[in-house]
C-alpha cells in the first residue's frame, strides 16, 4: 500500500498571509494623521457595533465574525478619517449576514444601529422614523456595501479558525468536552 500521498493534509504557514506587512503599517488612517492608539479604539469599536448588532438581529456568530473581518479589511484599505465608520459597520453586518445565508434586511440593520446609538447617548428609546432622513442612511448603506465590495475585489470568503480547531478537538477525541470546545 503506498502512503505517499503527495496532495493530502493541511499547510499551515505565516508565509501565505492575507494582509502583506507593508499594508499593516503604516495604515491608510494613520497616513491621513490617525493615531495608532487612536485607529486600534476606532477598529475595536467598530467589531463591538457589530458583534452587538448581530446578537440584537439573532445571527450566527460565525455571521458576525465574518461582518468583523470585514470591517478590518476595508479599513487596512481605507481610511477611518475619510469613511463614516457606524455606516461601514452597517454594510459589513448586511454583507455578512448575505455570505452566510442568514439575511436580514437592512431596514432591521438600520433600526438596530439606532437603538444601540440612543443607548450609547443615554437617550429615550425613540422607534427611527421613516423619513427622508432614513432613506439617506439607507442610500448610504447600499453604496457602503457596494464601496466595501469593490475595494475587497469581491473577495469576501473569510475562513474562520473555528471549524479548523473544532475538526482538532474531534481529531484529539475531545470534541465531547463542551468546555475545551466553549474556550476554542
Amino acid at each position: 500500500m503506498n502512503t505517499n500521498w503527495g496532495f493530502c493534509g493541511v499547510f499551515l504557514t505565516l508565509e501565505n498571509v492575507l494582509l502583506p506587512e507593508e499594508k499593516l503599517s503604516p495604515t491608510p488612517s494613520m497616513v491621513d494623521g490617525l493615531s495608532a492608539e487612536t485607529e486600534q479604539d476606532l477598529r475595536i469599536l467598530g467589531c463591538e457595533f457589530i458583534q452587538t448588532s448581530g446578537i440584537l438581529l439573532k445571527l450566527p456568530q460565525v455571521a458576525m465574525a465574518t461582518g468583523q473581518v470585514l470591517f478590518q479589511r476595508f479599513f487596512y484599505c481605507k481610511s477611518f478619517v475619510n469613511h463614516n465608520m457606524d455606516v461601514v459597520a452597517m454594510a459589513c453586518i448586511n454583507l455578512a449576514t448575505k455570505i452566510e445565508e442568514a439575511p436580514r434586511r437592512l431596514r432591521d440593520v438600520i433600526n438596530v444601529f439606532h437603538h444601540m446609538k440612543q443607548i450609547r447617548q443615554k437617550r429615550l428609546l425613540t422607534p427611527l422614523i421613516l423619513d427622508e432622513n432614513y432613506v439617506r442612511l439607507k442610500n448610504e448603506v447600499i453604496r457602503a456595501e457596494r464601496r466595501l465590495l469593490k475595494e475587497l475585489g469581491f473577495c469576501v470568503h473569510v475562513q474562520h479558525p473555528h471549524k479548523l480547531i473544532m475538526m482538532y478537538c474531534k481529531l484529539l477525541n475531545q470534541d465531547g468536552n463542551t468546555k475545551l470546545v466553549q474556550k476554542a
